[in-house]
This record gives C-alpha cells, structure tokens and sequence, in this order.
C-alpha cells in the first residue's frame, strides 16, 4: 500500500466519526426538553396524608418534609426507632409518584423531630434508585410498617437500606 492510499483511508474513518459524532449531537439536540417543573409548597404536601405535624417546602431543587416523631415512641424504641424514622416517611409510594411527577425534583429530605429537636435527616438523590430498587425501598418499609413492631429486625432492615442509599445524619442524643 503505498503512503497515499492509507492516509486516504484514515481520512476516510475520521470523516466517518466525524459524522456519526455530529449525527449524534443532531439527534440528541433534537430531542424534547425534559420538563424541570418543582413542586410548590401545597402540591409537595398534598402528596401526604399524615394525623401529626407534617410540613413541606422546597429548597432549591429538593423537596424537604418535616415529619414529629413522638417522643414516647423514642423513649420506648431507642436508637432504632430514632434511625428508622425517616425511612418510614421516605421510601413511599407519595414519595415515588411525587418525583414521577416532577422531574425537577433532585432530591428528597425527610427530617423527623420530637418537639423542636430534630432526631433524623436524610437526603435521597433521585438518581440513587432505580425503577427496580424502588420497589424494593417501598416493600421493605411497608413491612417495616406493618410488622416492625412484632419483628423488630425489618426495622433494622430498614435502616440499613435507608442507609445504603441515602445521605444521613442521626442527632447524637437519640442515637448512641
């Protein structure tokens, strides 16, 4: 092969991903925008039916509820039931079609207090779970709620789900 041919030739396969990479960008540039709406105060909290203080807003792109934990439930339940808090809140099916239904939305926090302390505060990036590990965040905690007091480890599990797939933070006078 003589110097021309190949030059011919590797000018050729770089015009050819040239021009996939400028039929990508087309394409990808064609594409609808995504919707970025957020929820306002009153739709965040018209997701949840909840018989305490319950308080919504939104923080920039994240959504923040504010759920009272009582304080009775603390004392007789301890540290496990002052981790598990949030992630009762947290993994739901009003969380789920919330962030459905909002694409903007880049984040849940759910903070549990007793009185003015606050004992819990979790973030959940909407990226850290997927169609699938959703599902499972929502049967792991409605067990948890629906048994968890007979069988005290599907609390535990909870928390160490809720623990894998978010960022949190315990106070230190309800956890030890």
């Amino acid at each position: 092969m003589t110097g021309n041919r190949i030059a011919r030739m590797m000018m050729t396969g770089r015009m050819k991903s040239w021009l996939l990479v400028a039929t990508l960008t087309t394409l990808v540039a064609c594409e609808e925008p995504q919707d970025l709406t957020l929820p306002t105060t009153e739709q965040a909290e018209a997701f949840y039916s909840y018989d305490r203080d319950f308080e919504a807003s939104v923080t920039g792109n994240v959504v923040v509820l504010t759920f009272a934990q009582s304080a009775q439930q603390l004392r007789r339940g301890g540290s496990l039931w002052a981790k598990v808090g949030p992630y009762i809140f947290l993994f739901t099916d009003e969380t789920y079609r919330m962030l459905q239904e909002y694409q903007g939305i880049a984040g849940v926090r759910v903070i549990t207090k007793a009185g003015n302390s606050e004992v819990a505060n979790v973030l959940l990036p909407r990226e850290n779970l997927t169609e699938v590990l959703w599902r499972r965040s929502m049967n792991i905690a409605g067990q948890a709620r629906r048994d968890g007091s007979e069988r005290i480890t599907l609390l535990t599990d909870l928390v160490r789900w809720g623990e894998r797939y978010t960022e949190y933070e315990y106070n230190p006078r309800y956890v030890r």
